[in-house]
């Protein structure tokens, strides 16, 4: 892309201004976020899990806990037995995605750009759909905005690579207002026939 080193400096400015702002003007709302998690959900209040970031390098990502813990003596096995009405209204909300503002602040993460996915994805993709990581995972991204979680894998990597391809300043804007929307009317956050989203298992051209 043309003027990538000024794009760069420029979002990652951006990126650090939205993220103190969004810290201190929502500190109301995550710390009581946090305490009906405690109440609810119990210890620990954040989920921690390792997600590849750029160049495919491994992260902390942060994010309030939305599930229970695993219990085999109470039927409480898979994510569908651990997510609650409580844990869905959190992610219908992106309530819980709002300790992911420190990831931004540490450079970890963008406030735009492809999502983190699980580690074990990356040996899964083609070799266009990992250059969905020659840019800084994001809170939100192209992806989000054009059906979040209802949209299948394949649209989803294609959506991402596009990002890559064509982001810019405008670009990221259109997607910022469009997340509003979107959380605002939860359109898309969970595929048809599904509480969570489906797990990506590669495709069928895939070996």
């Amino acid at each position: 892309m043309r003027n990538a080193k000024k794009y760069d400096y420029l979002k990652r400015g951006l990126d650090i201004v939205c993220a103190g702002v969004g810290l201190v003007a929502l500190s109301p709302v995550i710390g009581v976020t946090a305490l009906v998690v405690k109440v609810k959900l119990g210890s620990p209040v954040i989920f921690k899990q390792e997600r590849p970031g750029l160049k495919g390098e491994l992260f902390t990502l942060y994010k309030f806990r939305s599930m229970l813990d695993a219990d085999e003596s109470r039927g409480i096995v898979t994510d569908e037995d651990r997510i609650t009405p409580f844990g869905r209204k959190l992610r219908a909300t992106s309530l819980d995605e709002l300790p992911s503002l420190v990831n931004v602040l540490k450079g970890e993460m963008s406030i735009v750009g492809p999502r983190p996915l699980l580690v074990h994805y990356l040996p899964l993709y083609t070799e266009e759909q990992a250059r969905r990581h020659e840019v800084l995972p994001g809170i939100t991204g192209l992806a989000q905005v054009n059906g979040r979680n209802d949209v299948e894998w394949e649209s989803k990597f294609e959506l991402d690579v596009r990002y890559v391809d064509q982001r810019s300043l405008r670009l990221d804007i259109v997607i910022l207002w469009r997340t509003l929307a979107a959380v605002v009317n939860r359109k898309g956050v969970n595929k048809a026939g599904y509480e969570l989203t489906d797990y990506f298992g590669g495709l069928p051209h895939v070996s």
